[in-house]
């Protein structure tokens, strides 16, 4: 036996041993040109990666999502057309974004109705983002998020979610039934924990979206003079018209200008849409406050410690209100007119040190399933 008493380790305790370093493939909405399914699926990786492992995104292809993701990359705010001298941005936007995805560790390419044509993984992890919304536009019912053909000796979600699909509509048990096959499962939202409570009759963990959970490195300081004067990000679309006046009323009073990231908002002063992911973080890092409808715009302003002032939508409740209750601020969501007056506050007041503390609780809770659910 080795002599370990030079080290202070008794004899007759054994060592701890190290983690098994594993060959995993993340499964997720990763070519989506959306600035949170980069990031989240790109900090998965990352985190992956920190804790060890061998981990690549699983490069799915279907030509069908393709067509669909540049027809709504294009007309994002149907149906409210968009003009067409806003097309080259777009495109831009588009070509950034799949770049920078192009970018990240990722499997040979593959049909997405045929992940048997993968290698064999130790692992897979679906998730983050909306894997198991049947109510997707393109990717709802799709199997292969349900861990059809997936070759792996241990099938695990991290973060995934239904996204829209509302508990109380129920899961049918054929896909209740794919789902029993995973070894661990977690969601990032109260929604799907739900869902999974009535449908699997178990209890998933619930956990810190990948952004929360594995932080991007600090985005650059900005890049243009004007980014040094404070401004509100606007991040998202088809906001209500008394959410944008009471923005705009509040930038006013500040003399702040309001910049729009990745989308056309008339009310705003400046329209950054051909934005890659990138200029979105540090847009969102060196904002004097945030307004948005769109969950990682809540995500990166709580990554940032940005106030912020998110309103509520029909397709987008359910991962808000969640969000912003697992944190602790959930007086920064509006949903309707009555709440215009209180916008004003949310933007100008910093967020509450009890936020960080949540997230810092949840980022362990994340470590601990995460730790569990790969041995």
């Amino acid at each position: 036996m080795a002599d370990t008493s030079a080290r202070g380790v008794s004899p007759d305790v054994p060592e701890p041993i190290a983690p098994r370093r594993l060959k995993v493939g993340v499964l997720t909405f990763h070519r989506c040109i959306n600035y949170g399914s980069y990031w989240q699926a790109r900090a998965l990786v990352e985190g992956l990666r920190a804790r060890g492992h061998d981990a690549e995104l699983l490069d799915h292809d279907c030509p069908q999502v393709r067509y669909a993701e540049l027809r709504c990359a294009f007309q994002p705010l149907l149906p409210q057309r968009s003009p067409r001298s806003d097309f080259p941005l777009y495109a831009e936007k588009a070509r950034r974004v799949l770049a920078a995805a192009d970018a990240l560790p990722c499997s040979p390419r593959f049909p997405l109705d045929r992940p048997d044509l993968l290698d064999g993984y130790d692992a897979i992890v679906v998730g983050s983002d909306e894997v198991w919304n049947m109510h997707h536009p393109w990717y709802g019912g799709k199997a292969i998020f349900y861990g059809d053909g997936l070759p792996a000796e241990r099938l695990v979600s991290y973060a995934a979610s239904f996204g829209n699909h509302d508990a109380s509509e129920g899961l049918h048990h054929w896909w209740a039934d794919k789902l029993r096959r995973f070894t661990a499962i977690s969601v990032r939202d109260g929604n799907s924990r739900a869902m999974l409570r009535r449908s699997l009759d178990a209890e998933p963990e619930l956990v810190l979206d990948p952004v929360l959970q594995f932080p991007p490195k600090k985005p650059p300081e900005p890049a243009r003079d004007d980014d040094t004067k404070p401004y509100v990000a606007v991040y998202g679309h088809s906001f209500p018209a008394w959410y944008g006046e009471a923005v705009r009323a509040f930038a006013r009073q500040r003399g702040y200008r309001l910049v729009s990231i990745g989308y056309r908002n008339d009310w705003a002063d400046e329209q950054r849409i051909g934005a890659g992911p990138l200029e979105f973080a540090r847009l969102i890092a060196n904002a004097a406050s945030v307004a948005t409808n769109f969950f990682h715009g809540c995500v990166f302003a709580l990554l940032n410690s940005r106030p912020f002032a998110a309103v509520s939508s029909a397709y987008r409740s359910n991962k808000l209100r969640d969000l912003v209750a697992a944190v602790g601020a959930e007086r920064r969501l509006v949903s309707g007119p009555g709440q215009g007056s209180e916008i004003a506050g949310h933007l100008a007041t910093p967020l509450s040190p009890m936020v960080a503390a949540r997230i810092a609780s949840l980022r362990q809770n994340s470590n601990r399933y995460l730790a569990h659910a790969l041995g």
